[in-house]
């Protein structure tokens, strides 16, 4: 009798497991429930910002370097920052949100690619987390070549690397406890930012025109 129920709770315990995975990685087109992007922490000038710094609208995205969702994300905000211009009315604030419990990479990635802020500026940020993206899966074997082709100082970003649990891992840790508090529950998780209006949720790889209509809508225009 005890081994003929071995099967079955095996299966089930193995559903909830599956379940709880596909939970995590899909995206959600509409915000999850509770939501709480009030919580969100304010942006600073340490951030990594694209765009207008000074821009009304900051699109706060929470990304996994090796979520498909996010790579395609990406495109859609670099895509909306280079048809803004330099002195457009929105910027999007980068925050590190790895999923190790799916992505084996993804807290070495952000490693990284916090490293290459460090040796790089936000340019050097900006320049390794398009190239993260765009070569995803990326071997961590490659962060070396990539910092060399993008003109990162090689030393500067080895040594921070090398260092990373003190350097950089704070700062990664900060990030994901600020999306999990807000409920997050997958990547990407982004909070449009708006002087005077209550925090807006983007709980999923929106598309650009949505995107776009959202900003203007909350921007009132």
């Amino acid at each position: 009798m005890k081994r003929s129920l071995t099967i079955p709770i095996a299966i089930a315990v193995g559903g909830v497991i599956i379940a709880a995975a596909v939970y995590i990685s899909v995206p959600k087109i509409f915000p999850a429930s509770p939501d709480h992007p009030d919580l969100v922490r304010p942006v600073m000038p340490s951030d990594h910002i694209l765009g207008n710094p000074a821009a009304p609208a900051m699109i706060v995205v929470y990304c996994d370097f090796d979520s498909s969702f996010c790579k395609d994300f990406d495109d859609t905000l670099h895509q909306l920052i280079a048809n803004e211009g330099a002195n457009g009315k929105v910027a999007v604030v980068f925050r590190e949100f790895p999923l190790s419990e799916l992505h084996p990479n993804a807290l070495s990635h952000a490693r990284a690619a916090e490293c290459a802020a460090q040796a790089g500026g936000n340019d050097g940020f900006w320049k390794f987390e398009e190239a993260l993206f765009r070569n995803q899966p990326v071997d961590p074997l490659r962060y070396g070549a990539f910092a060399s082709a993008l003109g990162i100082p090689g030393g500067a970003f080895a040594s921070c690397f090398a260092d990373a649990a003190t350097a950089v891992d704070p700062r990664i840790q900060a990030d994901r406890k600020n999306a999990l508090d807000m409920g997050a529950n997958g990547t990407p998780y982004s909070i449009l930012l708006v002087a005077g209006k209550p925090p807006v949720v983007m709980s999923g790889a929106y598309p650009y025109q949505a995107v776009q209509q959202l900003v203007d809508d909350t921007l009132g225009n």
